[in-house]
């Protein structure tokens, strides 16, 4: 199999990791999911430890040899995490002596989900996974053309620290899943309103009572990091729970502040631009929490349109690839929707795993 024309590509988060190896024709010669790649938990070394043992299985499973390099025309790598001009650099640096590329494009998930969600080349994309992000990007610059320096024109990109609570953040999965631990120890304690959370949140852990769940969280017998699995928990009970729909709600204003602020920024709100939802917790939202956060969003920017992104970050960073190649609109198609089909066929888990090309 040549190498010219093939493109790497990959979404790295908190969570997981997925890395899709195609070709120009948008053929998907392999799928493979690991563990999370964020350098800010692992470091440069550990964030490209990952990496290279994904890249290893798919190209294997594409019949090439993972030593020979380099292996394709064009790499995008779209990680969390990736926030400042130096993380950029570090990794890039690290990145290009292993040879993956030609062409080596670094930046942020959130430019996967952008170009995930819509077709227009522009836009805003906000990411809610294990914490909160958005990117915009204006007319005049498509999402393909990026230099993978993560400093764009002020006046065409718009982007966020994303550093958590020193930057302002709230909205990532452990954040909905603390404030519903401490709903529900409020709860029990006589300080708060009554809500399920007090039997659901324990119950989740096999504790019988919230403060049980605290306790273990302190006393480091509960990684804090599990707090993440309460989001679907508190999702469930939004619709019966006042306080669980308050913590729905704060997430949802939290994506409306977000997406205002960079229309604000790129001067778009009198334009009509996709406004893109992704990361896990945005795509396992109710369509009345959707229209909750269209309803703001139309506060500012009346003919914006408010999206649940139909396809997950991996496939907007291998359209991605595919554009910076100059692929034509059939194999942009053929590779969404073989991605798509793979994507959903993935194990949850953060092991490794693998999907040959579709027949």
């Amino acid at each position: 199999m040549t190498r010219d024309g093939l493109v790497v590509a990959v979404d790295g988060g908190g969570v997981k990791t997925d890395l899709a190896l195609l070709d120009s024709s948008g053929a998907l010669l392999g799928l493979v999911r690991g563990g999370r790649s964020q350098a800010h938990y692992l470091g440069v070394d550990g964030t490209i430890e990952v990496l290279e043992g994904l890249l290893e299985a798919a190209a294997v499973r594409a019949g090439l040899d993972p030593l020979e390099r380099p292996i394709a025309s064009t790499a995008q790598l779209l990680l969390a995490g990736m926030d400042l001009p130096e993380e950029l650099a570090a990794l890039r640096a690290a990145m290009e002596e292993r040879r993956w590329s030609e062409r080596l494009v670094i930046g942020n998930d959130t430019e996967a989900l952008l170009r995930a969600g819509t077709d227009r080349g522009w836009g805003i994309a906000v990411v809610c996974g294990t914490g909160i992000n958005c990117f915009g990007l204006s007319p005049g610059r498509g999402s393909g053309s990026g230099s993978g320096s993560g400093s764009g024109s002020p006046d065409r990109e718009a982007r966020f620290l994303s550093f958590g609570q020193v930057s302002g953040d709230w909205g990532g999965g452990r954040d909905v899943g603390l404030a519903a631990l401490a709903a529900a120890v409020r709860a029990v304690e006589g300080r708060g309103p009554r809500t399920v959370l007090e039997s659901a949140v324990p119950a989740h852990f096999g504790f019988g009572d919230p403060v049980e769940v605290a306790r273990a969280i302190h006393l480091d017998e509960v990684p804090f990091d599990r707090l993440g699995e309460l989001a679907p928990v508190v999702f469930a009970l939004c619709d019966s729970d006042p306080v669980a729909q308050g913590i729905v709600f704060r997430l949802a204003d939290e994506v409306v502040a977000f997406a205002v602020a960079a229309l604000r920024r790129l001067a778009m709100a009198e334009s009509d631009p996709d406004v893109v939802l992704g990361g896990r917790l945005l795509r396992a939202i109710s369509g009345d929490v959707v229209e909750r956060i269209a309803r703001g969003v139309h506060e500012v920017a009346p003919a914006a349109r408010v999206v649940v992104s139909p396809s997950e970050p991996i496939v907007g960073a291998a359209l991605l690839g595919l554009d910076e190649l100059g692929a034509d609109a059939r194999a942009v198609t053929r590779a969404r929707a073989e991605l798509d089909v793979a994507v959903a066929g993935l194990a949850p888990a953060v092991s490794v795993a693998a999907v040959d090309r579709l027949g």
